[in-house]
């Protein structure tokens, strides 16, 4: 009996050594922050998420970035669920991407507007321009409509009034110096100036390529275009993720002060802020 009792007395001292030894967990913060997995192009995208970070840190969250060159794989990442969001495109791409994958992805902010520009790449100037000059311009539906809206305001081309932003080469009804509308993957324009007469650039991959739409374009989009209008860069998420907090703390993070003072100040116009 008194072994038994010797053995209880043991246990019980073993087991409040344990707990002022920190068994007990109930007595400090061990939360963790809760990931927020975002999906972005290098420039100017992730660039601005990084300005979030520190805003979302304070609420608890943890915001990591994953960055893509390409303008497929982020939304196949967020259909699939490797990504909570994706900060890339624009609403007209996204709605033409919807409707050629059968995704479900929706916008849930505004964030920012670029210009697309004409850039010169064997020919200096616009009116260089000679009979049969090719002229690049982006190969996905949307991003190519806004490059021939952009060399019909340059009055380069005439569109069929009716084609606005869904035009394709199709839809020229006018072109007097009869140029050749080729199709390059978005990215890979600004490396194919060397072999084109001029290209149409989307703005972020202008930027990587250290193009200016404010000082190197031969023209660009201008702020009251149908344009600047339609293509607004957004943060988007998987259809029915719209209220989930930790979404609507990223996107009231990405549409704060401190987002539109980074870009005001960094990109000279390149870049604007649309809220």
């Amino acid at each position: 009996m008194k072994k038994l009792l010797s053995l209880g007395m043991i246990l019980a001292m073993t087991l409040a050594v344990g707990a002022g030894c920190g068994g007990d967990t109930t007595g400090g913060d061990t939360t963790q922050p809760e990931t927020i997995t975002v999906g972005a192009s290098p420039t100017p995208h992730a660039e601005i998420l990084e300005v979030v970070k520190p805003i979302l840190a304070d609420q608890g969250y943890e915001l990591e970035i994953v960055e893509f060159t390409d303008y497929v794989m982020p939304n196949m990442s967020l259909d699939s669920g490797d990504l909570d969001a994706n900060y890339f495109q624009h609403g007209p791409y996204l709605d033409d991407f919807n409707a050629n994958n059968g995704t479900d992805l929706v916008s849930i902010a505004q964030i920012h507007y670029e210009p697309v520009g004409l850039y010169a790449g064997k020919v200096a100037s616009i009116d260089e321009l000679t009979e049969g000059a090719t002229i690049g311009v982006p190969a996905d539906t949307t991003n190519e409509a806004r490059a021939l809206l952009l060399l019909e305001s340059a009055g380069l081309i005439t569109l069929n009034p009716e084609a606005g932003i869904t035009a394709t080469p199709y839809d020229i009804t006018e072109n007097p110096l009869n140029l050749q509308i080729t199709e390059v993957e978005a990215a890979q324009l600004p490396r194919s100036l060397q072999d084109l007469d001029m290209a149409v650039i989307n703005g972020n991959y202008a930027l990587q390529a250290d193009l200016s739409a404010a000082t190197d374009a031969l023209t660009a989009e201008s702020a009251d275009s149908l344009a600047a209008e339609t293509y607004a860069n957004i943060l988007v998420v998987k259809a029915g993720n719209e209220e989930d907090p930790k979404l609507q703390a990223l996107a009231a993070a990405m549409q704060s002060d401190a987002v539109r003072d980074f870009i005001n100040e960094t990109y000279n116009g390149n870049v604007q802020p649309i809220f």
